[in-house]
């Protein structure tokens, strides 16, 4: 355990770097434009990555810190609603993550599609979901986006683009390739980002898809959320070549700062310029999650406290844009502090609205299993007396 754990922590935190560097420093007013250099260098495999130069803006900047707040807090109060028993059944938190959210959204359309696993809580939230609905479907209540019928695991929102929240691990690749058939056979000049974790990126399906979207050239951008755990197997223990954004092989792969919202932002716009003409690329997107795999994880069995509290201090999405807006005099600690208390205060009238929302009736056990119309019928042994009619 000891030379598992020293090999993990030295592999995560080589490349850690608090300090970001600047290009110029110009006029914070909220348009113009801010030019930052990333912390971490892209890696390309079969293709030349972007620049690390990155615009911006203020106005970008505070609504990075903005949402990736409210999440953190939407995470946090998810792990205590869950301690009380207010959620059951499995939740996986993505606090430590956000900046691959927040970033995504920054570079991409509502009319692009996402598809995820089940540690979808802040992906929906950045589709437009709203903390009432998501706290509902976290505690089984009607208001939830899934009717309070899916859970944690199982978050939709297909006017936003989002197609879940998959609990089956890696079915949502093969599904995610299926989206991009759908706007290639279009031609709607849109694109599907399909997110995987570490864990999921040697299953078979992952490759079988690859292979399809890559000899159709669809616009598929598959997304390793590398957070260096599948559950609690660290991930050189798992996989031979844990370099996952070369794990296409044929097709073009990046490696990314995961924790960077910016480079998240930079890498995405340059995914999608190359999926619309080229076909297919696979981002790794280098991250981490500070709560185990999942709440009946603590996630301190397999590494050390003082891992996670490193790639805290030196690496969090949300302290890195925190400081740029400090060094920009953007904002100061007051206002960063009073967002946060805003983002807490949403948050616990959020919950208090959620948990006056009624349970789903009986009924809805039935709903929602077949398209409209073409239910099934339930017939006695003796095939005469109809038992009971699905609609």
């Amino acid at each position: 355990m000891a030379l598992s754990t020293h090999r993990t922590t030295t592999a995560l935190l080589r490349h850690l770097t608090p300090a970001i560097s600047y290009l110029r420093h110009i006029s914070t007013d909220s348009t113009s434009t801010i030019t930052v250099e990333t912390s971490v260098p892209f890696t390309g495999h079969k293709i030349d990555p972007p620049s690390r130069s990155v615009d911006t803006t203020a106005q970008e900047l505070m609504s990075f810190f903005r949402d990736m707040a409210l999440m953190r807090r939407m995470e946090i109060a998810a792990d205590s609603l869950y301690k009380a028993k207010l959620i059951r059944g499995f939740c996986h938190l993505y606090d430590g993550q956000e900046a691959v959210a927040v970033g995504m959204e920054a570079a991409i359309t509502r009319k692009d599609c996402i598809i995820t696993a089940y540690r979808d809580h802040c992906i929906f939230l950045g589709r437009g979901g709203t903390l009432l609905e998501s706290f509902s479907e976290l505690m089984g209540r009607k208001d939830g986006c899934s009717k309070g019928k899916g859970g944690s695991m199982h978050f939709y929102k297909k006017e936003g683009g989002f197609y879940g929240g998959h609990g089956i691990v890696g079915a949502q690749i093969p599904l995610g390739c299926g989206l991009a058939f759908a706007q290639k056979y279009k031609n709607d000049e849109n694109v599907t980002f399909t997110l995987y974790g570490d864990g999921a990126a040697n299953q078979g399906q992952l490759f079988e898809a690859l292979n399809m979207a890559a000899l159709w050239d669809l616009p598929a951008i598959l997304v390793c959320e590398n957070n260096h755990y599948g559950m609690g197997t660290a991930e050189w223990r798992a996989a031979k070549s844990p370099a996952y954004y070369k794990r296409g092989d044929y097709v073009p792969g990046l490696k990314v700062d995961g924790m960077d919202a910016l480079a998240v932002k930079q890498a995405c716009r340059f995914a999608k310029e190359h999926a619309l003409k080229n076909g297919p690329i696979i981002l790794e997107m280098d991250t981490y999650r500070y709560h185990g795999h999942s709440m009946s994880d603590p996630g301190s069995t397999y590494r050390t406290r003082d891992e996670i509290s490193g790639v805290r201090q030196e690496r969090d999405p949300i302290e890195r844009v925190r400081k740029l807006l400090l060094a920009y005099d953007i904002a100061n600690e007051k206002e960063l502090k009073d967002i946060e208390k805003e983002a807490r205060k949403q948050v616990d009238e959020a919950i208090a609205k959620a948990k006056e929302s009624p349970l789903p009736e009986p009924s809805e056990l039935f709903t929602n299993v077949y398209v409209k119309g073409y239910g099934v019928e339930s017939f006695g042994a003796d095939r005469k007396e109809i038992r009971a009619a699905l609609p």
